[in-house]
């Protein structure tokens, strides 16, 4: 072949489109398949990435444009990277060309948004020497048992908390790197990343590593991503976006605290980390390890099953340490519980620190006037504003929206108004009336919302420059507080009658794992949990530490109602400013749905989502079910197809998603 004369390259664009554009491009070979380009779109330009190369197009070749610029300065993407990405756009139904972008750094995915990288420093000889660490028998055996799989195998490791599952990691991880192979490491926040970032710098301080989340600068993040794509980056310490990042040699991805809701993308790909993770390991025939205290009743039933191994760790590592006493005391309604106050000071007079853990920020949830019953809601959402009063707003926690607070009632004209509920600041605000020379610290995500702030926050816990934490549902997942001792839950009833089938498993691993932040050194813990209905299920469970228990029950629970892990869902989700678009566009929908029909397949009424309102938009979805999830997929394959011709226009958005975390 003559590579001066133009040949015909299929471009993927990060368009909405299930298919990529032909254009014209001299000088190329089929080593450029994967590789950046950058091609004119409309008036401007776009940055592509090339697919295949091609002998012919069904468009007229005078009507095909010229690719302007192919960039070999970046490796291209190899067979196994299209084999996972080719993977994640069919089973989610997301065009391939915006699954291949999305796995692109922000500044390799713009025109004009990458400067030539640095020259790649060679890795340092031996960065990796054995050591030996001082395991307990259990975490030894958990190690050999899993280096005895080389080959391609799903290790779940259900460790209660503060078992010492990062330093099973970490054995694992040091062996697999000697071996000469490289390590993803996946966490589910990037709050997390701190801790593990200074951990993997005192074990292996010679090892080329790389931390990759959205916190790092654009410029970082791409030559972080350029480093694990040419090797030199042997582990990969990331959140869910790093499960794409090129690793040629990679050996081994540990996912920990596997359970996390963060693992789930919640907009455009909504793929899960985790399940792509496993995707991964299976393609590349090497050892995968997921870790939870809360195993998701997904993974738990694949253990039990057979599909994955069990791997259990009953016992703190620490030696002495052991789990926490729990105690259900009733609800306060005003002020700070007696139950728990005695233990509150007691705790401070022993030096020792404290977590009182509300699942709310704000200081309270409603503003309402006791006269006339009026209410501040969001007129933009299905929710009520909440109150922020050391700011003197009203807020939107789901739009943004923000308004000064109410000084008297817009109805009546009442100017004694009241609040109702209460969250992180109201909780603050009480603890310093009650205990005004101890040392607090809150933290939500309006606390740290500035760059670092959580960096220095728990710099300051562990230097124990605080005694008293206020926070959010961000403290309780894998922090490690030695003297830590005494939790507190407030309104921890919120949940439990929720209408999401998943409700009762997602609140026992938030409880357990805040529970868990207590007593993981040699201090004994203790928590406190209010609540007003001690007799729940899910509260027993917790209070005997019985959660192989209640992860079985859930799951005969779950067996007897239909639902995950035994069979399959999706969710048709549709939005817009009118309400009759949206309802005429599902009942659409619906009838191509019923039409096509497919064995084991059913389709659900249109319904309003749980918030039914959105900044402006109204949201409804359409939820089907598959008993087997091949039948699922051959379903919404012909189905997508459908619901891309149906006639919606700009004014309606909508998305597929496939194995719905919210539903």
């Amino acid at each position: 072949m003559d590579l001066q004369d133009p040949m015909i390259v299929e471009v993927l664009l990060d368009l909405p489109l299930p298919r990529g554009f032909d254009y014209h491009a001299s000088l190329v070979t089929e080593e450029d398949v994967g590789r950046r380009v950058k091609v004119p779109w409309g008036t401007g330009q776009k940055v592509g990435v090339i697919r295949a190369l091609k002998q012919s197009s069904t468009y007229p070749l005078d009507k095909i444009r010229e690719v302007l610029e192919i960039w070999r300065d970046v490796p291209p993407l190899n067979a196994r990277d299209w084999q996972l990405l080719e993977f994640c756009s069919a089973y989610y139904h997301y065009p391939l060309g915006q699954t291949v972008l999305a796995m692109l750094p922000p500044a390799l995915r713009r025109v004009g948004g990458w400067l030539p990288p640095t020259r790649v420093r060679p890795s340092r000889k031996d960065p990796v020497q054995s050591s030996t660490l001082p395991l307990n028998e259990a975490q030894r055996t958990v190690v050999q048992t899993i280096l005895q799989h080389p080959r391609f195998a799903v290790h779940l490791i259900h460790g209660v908390t503060g078992s010492g599952k990062t330093e099973v990691y970490f054995s694992l991880i040091e062996e697999v790197l000697m071996r000469g192979r490289q390590v993803l490491l996946l966490v589910p926040e990037i709050n997390l990343t701190p801790q593990l970032e200074q951990r993997l710098a005192r074990r292996w301080p010679a090892l080329d590593w790389v931390s990759l989340h959205s916190g790092v600068s654009e410029k970082e993040r791409a030559r972080r991503w350029l480093a694990a794509q040419a090797g030199t980056a042997r582990l990969v310490l990331g959140t869910r976006l790093a499960v794409f990042t090129p690793l040629p040699e990679l050996g081994l991805i540990v996912v920990d605290e596997e359970h996390e809701a963060s693992f789930k993308q919640q907009d455009g790909l909504r793929y899960s980390a985790r399940d792509m993770a496993i995707v991964r390991a299976r393609q590349g025939e090497f050892p995968i390890v997921l870790g939870s205290a809360t195993p998701t009743l997904e993974s738990w039933h694949n253990a039990r099953s057979g599909r994955y191994q069990l791997h259990t760790l009953r016992e703190r590592a620490v030696p002495g340490a052991c789990l926490p006493q729990l105690t259900l005391v009733p609800t306060t309604q005003e002020g700070l519980s007696p139950h728990w106050v005695t233990a509150l000071h007691e705790t401070l007079g022993r030096g020792e620190q404290i977590l009182v853990f509300i699942n709310r920020r704000g200081y309270a949830p409603v503003l309402y006037c006791p006269n006339c019953g009026w209410q501040a809601a969001c007129p933009r959402c299905s929710v009520r504003l909440v109150v922020h009063r050391r700011a003197r707003q009203l807020r939107c926690h789901h739009c943004g929206l923000e308004r000064a607070l109410n000084e008297a009632c817009p109805s009546c004209g009442n100017v004694h108004m009241e609040t109702r509920g209460e969250g992180t600041q109201q909780v603050e605000e009480r603890l310093r009336t009650y205990c005004p020379s101890a040392r607090l610290l809150r933290l939500d995500s309006d606390s740290l919302a500035l760059k670092g702030s959580w960096e220095k926050a728990r710099e300051q816990i562990l230097d124990h420059q605080v005694d008293i934490l206020v926070g959010t549902q961000l403290l309780v997942k894998g922090h490690d507080f030695p003297d830590l001792s005494l939790v507190v839950v407030l309104n921890a009833d919120q949940s439990l009658f929720s209408s999401d089938f998943r409700a009762s498993e997602r609140l026992y691993a938030q409880l357990l794992q805040v529970a868990g932040r207590a007593g993981r050194a040699e201090k004994a813990g203790q928590v406190w949990i209010e609540t007003d209905y001690p007799g729940h299920p899910v509260l027993l469970a917790l209070l005997r530490h019985e959660t192989e228990n209640f992860l079985d029950q859930e799951l005969a629970l779950r067996r007897q109602m239909g639902w995950p892990p035994f069979n399959y869902l999706a969710i048709l989700r549709v939005e817009a400013r009118d309400v009759a678009k949206v309802t005429a566009f599902l009942e659409d929908a619906r009838q191509k749905a019923l039409a096509r029909g497919g064995e084991g397949i059913s389709i659900f009424d249109p319904v309003p989502s749980s918030l039914a309102r959105k900044a402006g938009f109204h949201r409804w979805q359409l939820l089907v079910q598959g008993v087997q999830r091949a039948h699922l997929q051959a379903f919404l394959t012909g189905w997508v197809d459908e619901l891309r011709a149906l006639r919606s226009g700009r004014s309606i958005h909508w998305v597929l998603e496939v194995d719905p975390w919210d539903c």
